[in-house]
């Protein structure tokens, strides 16, 4: 494995990892025409190569529908780097993972952190951490493979369509382990992948998580009283209620998007995210610059829903917009009125999504509240590879409860749906 230098970063060559028995079921010759290597920035990547891996257009000639994730862009990695909300003294020590051909094409590649602390990844092992600290590990550095501060599933393995798909991704996998092993971590941890990824991983030695999150699915309705058809009475007029209340103090809303979003727009809404971050996380994760650059890069997958009055925006929510799916991400004010918050992140995602034809709203994390507003239970997954046999059994021990926790946890809040009983939705 080689790449970019760094304090973190070594070099090796990817044959010298140590296969798990899955692995060892692809051609030793035909892995051996790969090669990994890691780099320090994602600019090191051309963006076209990247995104070929990422989001592929080349996925239209399979039988596979094209799914375009936003985080997962050069686009959206490079505003994180470049606006220094990763690497530097963040914790997040940037160290993309990736895997070539024997013309040196990229084929596979992997968004990697070295991380010194589990700040900002919302699937919590601090107590693992703890728990290991005690019995005298160092829990850190730890290898962490996802999108920094941004709790929505993705593709985690961004593997190149093509005939060297699977031994790619198998390359890539392998490699993982290999580079936590070089950096002396613990472990690697593959945080909101998908259900497939998180399945191959676990064939490969990796332990697999679950958690509940709470989304949206858009089931055909053309107007937002459509959506309101569908649910029991009770819940139809507490919503009405809530939006109502929300915009009574003379508030009104509006969705920018596109040339929208200017500096003045963004100088606003960061105001928000600090105000209500400070106090939510201590420490709010994003830098001024970032919103410049991604806004700067994505305006047209951008849309800030934002609340005015008195001739001044007082509060906002960042969402970002894929091929299916409006993802919100966080919201901020600096005003304070009763039921905004739910007006702007749920209710307004909604109408948003139903206008523009969206499948789904993924509204972040955690927020069973969330279920009162027509978003259900939907598992997510993440695999975690453990170097320690001591420590992987005891969270492999811990992890067979917690799934079964968040099984019989997601059922129980399934049944508190609010949709009426006589209708029968689509079982996604």
């Amino acid at each position: 494995m080689s790449g970019a230098k760094s304090e973190h970063e070594p070099t090796a060559s990817m044959t010298s990892s140590d296969p798990k028995p899955a692995e060892r079921q692809e051609s030793a010759e035909a892995l051996s025409e790969l090669s990994a290597r890691t780099v320090g920035a994602i600019d090191d990547v051309a963006k076209v190569h990247w995104d070929g891996c990422a989001n592929s257009e080349a996925s239209e000639k399979s039988d596979q529908e094209v799914v375009y994730n936003p985080f997962i862009s050069h686009d959206f990695l490079s505003a994180l780097e470049a606006s220094s909300s990763v690497g530097g003294r963040s914790g997040w020590h940037v160290q993309h993972l990736l895997v070539e051909d024997t013309y040196g094409e990229l084929v596979a590649a992997a968004p990697c952190y070295i991380k010194s602390h589990s700040r900002g990844e919302y699937v919590f092992d601090r107590g693992w951490a703890e728990a290991y600290e005690r019995a005298g590990g160092d829990y850190y550095p730890k290898l962490q493979v996802t999108v920094p501060f941004t709790p929505a599933t993705g593709q985690r393995l961004l593997v190149k369509p093509g005939p060297q798909a699977a031994l790619a991704q198998a390359a890539l996998a392998a490699g993982l382990i290999e580079l936590c092993r070089l950096n002396g971590a613990s472990g690697v941890h593959v945080t909101f992948g998908t259900e497939a990824e998180s399945a191959y991983l676990g064939e490969r030695g990796f332990l697999r998580r679950t958690d509940q999150q709470f989304h949206w699915q858009n089931s055909s309705y053309a107007t937002f009283d459509d959506f309101l058809a569908a649910l029991s009475a009770r819940k139809r007029k507490t919503i009405r209620r809530d939006r109502r209340d929300a915009l009574c103090n003379d508030i009104t809303v509006h969705w920018l998007t596109g040339a929208d979003l200017t500096e003045a727009v963004w100088d606003a809404f960061f105001q928000f995210y600090m105000e209500t971050g400070s106090r939510k996380w201590g420490r709010p994760y994003l830098t001024r610059p970032f919103y410049s650059l991604v806004g700067e890069k994505m305006r047209d997958r951008i849309v800030l829903i934002m609340a005015k009055r008195a001739g001044r925006f007082i509060a906002g929510a960042i969402n970002f917009i894929g091929s299916h799916t409006l993802f919100g991400r966080h919201w901020g004010a600096i005003e304070h009125h009763p039921f905004l918050h739910f007006e702007l992140c749920y209710y307004q995602a909604i109408d948003y999504a139903i206008a523009h034809k969206l499948r789904y709203v993924e509204a972040g994390a955690q927020g069973e509240h969330k279920i009162a507003r027509g978003y259900m239970p939907k598992t997510t997954h993440s695999a975690h590879y453990i170097a320690d046999p001591a420590l992987r059994r005891a969270i492999a021990d811990y992890l067979s409860r917690e799934r079964a926790y968040v099984a019989a946890s997601g059922d129980e809040m399934a049944a508190l749906a609010p949709y009426r009983k006589d209708l029968v939705l689509d079982p996604e």
